[in-house]
């Protein structure tokens, strides 16, 4: 009989891993793309189709300095924190008067005190910019760093309309830089 006991199933709790320090987050273009399951009438619907989507993880500045400090300048960032900050486009785009095909990228930059290198990179599911290969970038463009109007605490990413497409608008600290994409 003891024997047969220890072939019962025994409750085990799971060790599931903290709450990480820096959550992911996702941003769409257009803002209510993520919530088009929602929309009542097909005009809604196709209002709110995807043309981008950006899964990236969002670090707290948490008292430190930010840029300058924790992320240098003159040096790849891979936006955000943990794995590499992914773009999804939904329909070809341009970037910096590059075309880049639907598809799915990750996203680089170098950050200057007046401008950031961001890049546009075929390689997918890395960790940081630990692997980065340029040789594998398939847009580049050099925007504006710009001061925000105020202190922005955990790393965002939003995206606002333009005449030609979208912004993709990225903040910490006490900067923000705008990267425009045309659709």
């Amino acid at each position: 009989m003891g024997a047969l006991l220890a072939f019962l199933p025994q409750g085990n709790a799971q060790d599931f891993s903290d709450l990480d320090k820096s959550p992911m987050d996702a941003a769409y273009y257009p803002p209510r793309a993520a919530f088009r399951a929602f929309a009542k009438t097909d005009e809604e619907k196709a209002a709110s189709q995807p043309v981008i989507r950006v899964l990236y993880s969002r670090p707290q500045m948490k008292e430190r300095e930010v840029f300058g400090g924790i992320v240098k300048y003159g040096e790849t960032w891979r936006l955000g924190a943990n794995e590499s900050t992914e773009i999804h486009f939904y329909k070809d785009v341009a970037i910096g008067g590059k075309e880049v095909k639907a598809g799915r990228y990750t996203v680089y930059a170098t950050p200057g005190e007046k401008e950031w290198e961001v890049v546009f990179n075929t390689d997918l599911d890395g960790w940081g910019a630990y692997a980065y290969n340029p040789e594998n970038n398939v847009a580049s463009i050099t925007v504006p760093a710009e001061a925000s109007d105020k202190p922005i605490e955990a790393f965002s990413i939003a995206f606002e309309q333009a005449d030609n497409g979208a912004h993709m608008i990225m903040g910490w600290e006490n900067t923000v830089v705008r990267v425009p994409i045309e659709f």
